[in-house]
């Protein structure tokens, strides 16, 4: 089990099992899934839709979704309401939306923290601010990215993404969480650009969604910060 670093008030860790381990010792936890989850739940709870994470879009995903009554995302789309971020922008008021992603999403269902909120750099000031309203120890949750045969690797838009939001916080930062502000702080004056020359970037443009890192890469122009309440999302 990771170390739970519970001396510093500020902590970042990686991945679903970090989030089951350690966020039951701590009152607010973070998920960062730059490219795209939390944006999405961003772009999504902005225009005042509720978003219910899904671990991964199988059989029972549909099922789900009517259940709740609610959309299911489809493949990266442009069309129709997708992990694409650019898709959700016109979402209507009042939707209900089930997001699955096996980052992001599983992320956010493995946090037992009193508080379960989905950070990007779109949002991440707002976040800052709600978190310090709130007091307590935070728990940061980069999502990194899942290869093929299932292993974790370092997503450096994550690594930002949590950057961002640790720059605008007070109290003890572990070591981890320093050196993701001291990322931040580096590339914030050149952000997309950076971004984008990420290899999930990069993945992304090959795919044909280079509006989706744009939109990433917009920091702090959204006030929304979407609490996860009872398994859906929903704004503050």
């Amino acid at each position: 089990m990771p170390h739970e670093q519970q001396e510093f008030t500020v902590r970042l860790q990686w991945g679903q099992e970090a989030a089951r381990a350690l966020s039951p010792q701590a009152d607010s936890c973070v998920v960062i899934d730059v490219l795209s989850f939390s944006t999405c739940v961003d772009v999504a709870c902005g225009n005042g839709a509720v978003v219910l994470p899904y671990r991964l879009k199988d059989d029972g995903a549909q099922d789900y979704a009517d259940s709740h009554q609610a959309l299911l995302a489809g493949k990266r789309s442009r069309i129709r309401p997708s992990l694409s971020p650019t898709s959700l922008q016109r979402l209507a008021f009042g939707s209900r939306l089930v997001l699955p992603s096996p980052n992001g999403a599983a992320v956010s269902l493995a946090s037992a923290s009193a508080q379960t909120i989905a950070g990007c750099l779109r949002n991440a000031a707002a976040v800052a601010s709600h978190l310090k309203a709130l007091g307590g120890s935070v728990l940061l949750i980069a999502a990194g990215e899942l290869d093929a045969d299932g292993q974790l690797r370092f997503a450096y838009e994550d690594f930002l993404g949590a950057g961002a939001i640790i720059h605008g916080l007070t109290g003890s930062k572990s070591p981890e969480a320093l050196a993701a502000e001291a990322a931040f702080v580096l590339a914030c004056n050149d952000i997309e650009q950076q971004l984008g020359h990420s290899l999930s970037a990069c993945e992304l443009t090959e795919r044909g969604f280079p509006e989706d890192i744009t939109l990433a890469a917009q920091l702090n122009v959204s006030r929304c910060v979407p609490v996860l309440r009872n398994g859906e999302y929903r704004p503050a």
